[in-house]
């Protein structure tokens, strides 16, 4: 539903806009003046991007929770993450489109963090922008990024996740259900009992959309300034986990090591949890229910407690200053994190008596919700400078500024 409101309402802007750093941002602002519902338009497309991102990540945790990417749906699994993948470039893309501030920094930020990529990070970066820097030419790659090879790209793998789902058996339910749980367990035909339910989603869905986008306007800051940068300067909000990560680790490890490591562990996830007995069952069993919740209680008090103390009282490069920047801020406290990693895992699965599968759940709960936390911190909790304050102290750094 949210994939035909972008393309409807892109389609609309695209009579309207003209991918030029001169005409860009005046297209905006005629958008919002004197085209009839442009405004609404453009409030449709802006949330509604935003809204694919959340559900289509709330989706991958649905799959991970029922155990939906075991055995056969492993390369399904893999094409979701793909899909995710896309949804974020394609609402990355269409950030620079409005020529603001907001877009042109926080453009600027977020493919500042490809450079950091070994041998090829600043070649890889130099292409994407069109030069060394955000410019008329980026404005134009992402334009058409964001026009055409993306959505092309984005049905073309949707169509065919479709079918993988049909094909690999519709949705997962229990492998070997209990008696109270078959008795749950009713199979019904997709018209009209599915239909209508969609339609009845879609229609709540796009109502809900509907009057988000009418009451909250989509951001529109001043007209893009390459001499005047704002304080602090943000990538966008989906990349703030990692923005954060940058303030704790050598920028190797927070904008490569960790992402690239993530997502290898995801996609080699069916192949690390194979228990094929809890497929359909959420949270894998009871005691996994009380792992998770555990899990995210560690990770709702230790990750900022690690962020505080990183702030203010570890110092790894004072410490060790001897050492290589990549060792001492990169290596040292990598080191520690994996370490503090193991620890959880080993004690979780001996406290609970655990089955790896369960184990390996609460673990993911932990470095998710830790993520989430850091993603939180960098939106609500960096102030000028990345210092680390309070969000109404924020507020009035930025009000002030």
């Amino acid at each position: 539903m949210l994939m035909t409101v972008l393309l409807a309402t892109g389609v609309m802007l695209m009579f309207t806009y003209t991918p030029s750093p001169s005409q860009a941002y005046n297209d905006i602002l005629n958008l919002q003046t004197n085209v009839w519902f442009g405004q609404l338009a453009r409030n449709l497309h802006h949330w509604s991007g935003n809204a694919m991102i959340v559900v289509a990540f709330l989706h991958m945790l649905r799959v991970f929770f029922t155990g939906g990417f075991r055995q056969p749906r492993q390369f399904n699994w893999i094409l979701g993450i793909v899909l995710l993948l896309l949804t974020v470039g394609a609402n990355f893309t269409g950030y620079l489109l409005p020529w603001d501030q907001l877009a042109y920094w926080a453009i600027t930020v977020g493919t500042g963090l490809i450079e950091y990529m070994p041998f090829v990070g600043k070649w890889v970066q130099t292409v994407i922008l069109g030069g060394p820097e955000v410019s008329a030419a980026t404005l134009l790659n992402f334009y058409g990024l964001h026009i055409a090879l993306i959505p092309i790209g984005l049905l073309a793998i949707m169509s065919f996740h479709f079918w993988r789902v049909r094909k690999d058996g519709g949705v997962v339910i229990p492998r070997a259900p209990d008696e109270e749980v078959e008795k749950k367990v009713k199979r019904v035909v997709t018209i009209p009992y599915l239909v209508t339910r969609e339609l009845v989603v879609a229609l709540v869905l796009m109502a809900a959309l509907l009057v988000f986008s009418m009451v909250v306007n989509a951001p529109l800051e001043e007209l893009a300034n390459p001499d005047k940068s704002p304080n602090p300067a943000k990538a966008p909000w989906y990349f703030m986990g990692i923005q954060e990560l940058l303030l704790h680790f050598h920028p190797l490890i927070a904008a490569l090591v960790i992402p690239a490591a993530a997502l290898a562990a995801l996609v080699a996830l069916p192949y690390l949890d194979a228990d094929l007995d809890s497929v359909g069952v959420w949270f894998r069993s009871h005691k996994g229910r009380r792992m998770g919740l555990a899990a995210t209680g560690i990770g709702l008090v230790v990750t900022p407690l690690l962020v505080v103390a990183d702030e203010y009282i570890l110092d790894f490069a004072g410490w060790l200053p001897s050492l290589p920047t990549l060792i001492s801020n990169g290596i040292v406290p990598l080191a520690i994190v994996l370490l503090l990693l193991f620890g959880f895992y080993d004690g979780m699965k001996k406290r609970f008596a655990a089955t790896n599968c369960e184990t390996i759940q609460a673990t993911f709960i932990l470095l998710l919700v830790s993520f989430i936390t850091l993603t939180i911190i960098g939106i609500w909790f960096r102030g000028p400078g990345m210092a680390l304050m309070w969000p109404w102290d924020v507020a009035a750094a930025v009000v002030g500024h």
